[in-house]
């Protein structure tokens, strides 16, 4: 297929902030874990498929199959303006600063 780019489960995109590898990173609807450290107007992959253990809002409880949300520092919860990023597949504890996560890969 002539048109064909990649799959997409990792994507190369310029940093609109600085990154670690490992971090959560959203720029508008894309979301995915950074795979290497980026300054700002860098390429950085994310990773955008898989597990992860991710920071969470601490004073939350997880259950398996809850929908989880990124608020820009962390996972949460909570809908609100966040954006949807996958669903928790272990429980987490009230409190506990991670929670592991299995990214869908959706832009939302």
């Amino acid at each position: 297929m002539k048109n064909f780019i990649q799959t997409g489960a990792n994507i190369s995109v310029i940093a609109a902030a600085a990154a670690d590898a490992g971090d959560p990173v959203l720029i508008g609807s894309l979301f995915g874990v950074a795979t290497s450290d980026a300054a700002i107007g860098e390429t950085v992959t994310l990773v955008r498929t898989g597990v992860f253990e991710l920071p969470k809002t601490s004073a939350q409880a997880w259950t398996v199959g809850a929908k989880i949300y990124f608020d820009g520092s962390a996972c949460t919860t909570v809908v609100s303006t966040n954006k949807l990023i996958g669903v928790a597949v272990q429980s987490a504890a009230d409190p506990s600063a991670t929670g592991i996560v299995l990214l869908d890969g959706a832009a939302r």
